[in-house]
Order: C-alpha cells, then structure tokens, then sequence
C-alpha cells in the first residue's frame, strides 16, 4: 500500500456530467479500478468501480447514462494525517483496494492503492477452451484449418485467448479439441512455450459447449472458466472469477448488452384505442458472451460424453435451485464466427 503520485492520482477524476462510458474509458486507461467524481471545486461527488458499471448495466443504463447514476455517493475516504497501518486495516476490513484521500472540505487530495491489486498473482484455476467446431459459416477457409486456428494479429484466435488469460494470472489450460484437434495439439503441445500447461478432450463427436467439459478427469476441485475458442475480448478473466466467489454462485454467464432500434413508430394500443406512441424505441437485452465460471459441482448435472449446450445446464443448476448469475461485460468483444467478424478482428489486431 502507497499514496500515489499526485499525477497518478489525477488521472481518475471525472467530472459529474461524465457519462458511464468516459468512467469505463477512464477505469482502463489508468488501471487503478477505481474513478472519482469530483465537481469543479475538486470535492468528492461519488466513486465509480468495475462492479458499479456492471451493476448500472444490469439495471438496463446504457453507456450513455450520466455517471452519477452508477457512482457509489458515500465511498469510504480518509483524511490526509491517517497513517499507513490504519488506511491499510481499513482495507483489509473492507475488502478494497482504493481509498480515496479528501481534507475536512472533501476535497480529494490524494488516493491511498494497495500494491497487492497490481500485482497478477498466479491462479490455479482451470480454464477450459471450446476449440473443437467445425467452422461451417467460415468455409472455405476452415477447410482445411480449425477455426480457432485462424489467424488474427499474425497469431492463432486460440493464443490470443491463452495469451488474454495468462496476463490474468491464468495457468491451466484444457482445449476441446475435435475436428482437425490434431493441428491444435501439433501447435500448443504441452503450452511450455507459453509458460503454461496445456491438456486437452478430445469429442469423439461434437458434445456442445457443455457437454464437452463432462469428459474432464480429473474433476476440478476450484470453480473453473469456459469460454468459446472463437471469443475475441479485452475481458478480465479473473475479475469474472472474482465476482463469481463473491456472489457465492454455482454458475457465472458473462452477458453483454444489445440494443436494436426499432424503425418504425410503435403505436400503444387498448383494443382500438390509441394510448400512446413510442417514436423508433430502443429494446435493451442481454446476450450470452460465450464465457462462463463453474463450480465443480454443475458436472453432476450432466452425463459424462453426452451433448448438451452451456443454457441447458444453466437451466439444470436453476431447477436445483441453485444460484446462476450474469456477469454484464463492458470491454470489447467479438465473437469471430462469420467472414465479417474476422475482418473485424484483423482490423483490431493488425499484424
């Protein structure tokens, strides 16, 4: 734990009128997790982390909506003179990383950061990569090439994603392998080129993004991630393992917000009353992202070598009565499943 540079420190500040996709803009530039409204005098107005953005978009906010709708108004501060031991109790006990620093004015003077929280600590956690589709909507290039064997930035989709998690502190690696697995496996081999160790199933047939994990053995014994190997993301897989242990859930979907315009007026209607008009609405719903967090035990809801996609499981956990939650993503994403989608992916990986 450190008071940072008062450069450093500015760099979060945001003003009230701000919309909530300046404060995610300004979350991934400073890399601090942590936004401070302040108003022109400099006096704290709110907070604004990683879980409240998520957690506005869950409401159904779009990233147009002001910040002060999402910002924590009465974050925990210290005043300048607290000492070193004390910021770092209250840390502890409040399970957080940042504590802004504000004089008896509320004015911010600075902002206390733990070390720890920029440090990437090794996780053992397991992730597992749905590598093994055939690729039709991609034909003819998945001919005679897997699909997440594509290249995209003059590397494989697949090391992209390997690359995404290890950055993350991610080290066990399963690939689903099925048509053309044996490029794959020729590729990673064991993953020590990466610095990582990689297994890998291998579907007999296709089994679905589900079904596949039913063939893992050993069995994990820590919740473990699953993405899709053709999802491209600027994701924090292990800020989406850390809200899945907080929220104390069996099953994790990351979800991304679609928004489609309607073209039309839509005319409200009571029989043949007119009761009101909507001019070209906007409907808001969230989208499977194609990377989810288990807990071992959901494989007791499938059957080992059967077909079964990631929804059906999720609605085997809920009739359980089980917890199943949605992790709302805001960084880029792109699911590379058309012709159209890998240009777009070499468009923001160019080589």
């Amino acid at each position: 734990m450190k008071p940072l540079d008062q450069k450093i420190w500015r760099k979060v500040l945001l003003s009230p009128a701000a919309t909530i996709q300046q404060a995610i803009s300004n979350l991934d530039e400073s890399g601090l997790q942590i936004v401070l409204v302040v108003n022109a005098e400099g006096l704290l107005q709110g907070s604004v982390t990683d879980g409240d953005v998520r957690r506005g978009l869950l409401r159904g906010l779009s990233l147009n909506s002001p910040v002060d709708q999402i910002m924590s108004v009465n974050p925990l501060v210290v005043p300048p003179e607290m000492g070193r031991d004390m910021v770092l109790h209250l840390m502890h006990a409040n399970k957080i990383h940042q504590i802004p620093v504000v004089d008896t004015s509320r004015c911010v003077t600075g902002l206390h950061l733990w070390d720890e929280v920029l440090d990437t600590s090794e996780r053992t956690n397991t992730m597992v990569i749905m590598a093994g589709g055939l690729g039709k909507r991609l034909l003819p290039l998945t001919e005679d090439c897997p699909k997440p064997m594509l290249s995209v930035g003059g590397k494989p989709i697949l090391e992209l994603i390997i690359e995404r998690a290890k950055a993350d502190g991610f080290v066990n690696f399963v690939l689903s392998v099925h048509y053309l697995g044996h490029m794959i496996e020729e590729y990673f081999g064991d993953g020590q080129r990466w610095g990582v160790n990689i297994s890998y199933l291998h579907e007999d047939s296709p089994l679905g993004t589900a079904g596949a994990i039913s063939l893992l053995s050993p069995r994990p014994t820590l919740p473990f991630l699953v993405t899709n190997g053709d999802v491209l993301s600027d994701i924090r897989y292990g800020e989406m393992l850390d809200f899945h242990l907080r929220h104390g859930a069996l099953a994790t979907m990351a979800v991304r917000l679609h928004e489609w315009q309607n073209p039309f007026g839509v005319i409200r209607t009571d029989g043949i009353r007119i009761t009101g008009f909507d001019e070209k609405p906007v409907y808001r719903t969230h989208v499977n992202a194609g990377i989810y967090v288990l807990d071992p035990m959901v494989l007791d809801e499938l059957v080992v070598g059967a077909q079964c996609d990631m929804p059906t499981l999720f609605e085997r956990v809920q009739q359980k009565g089980e917890g199943t939650i949605a992790y709302p993503m805001h960084e880029p994403w792109l699911d590379v499943g058309r012709p159209d989608d890998l240009q777009l992916a070499r468009n923001k990986y160019p080589v």
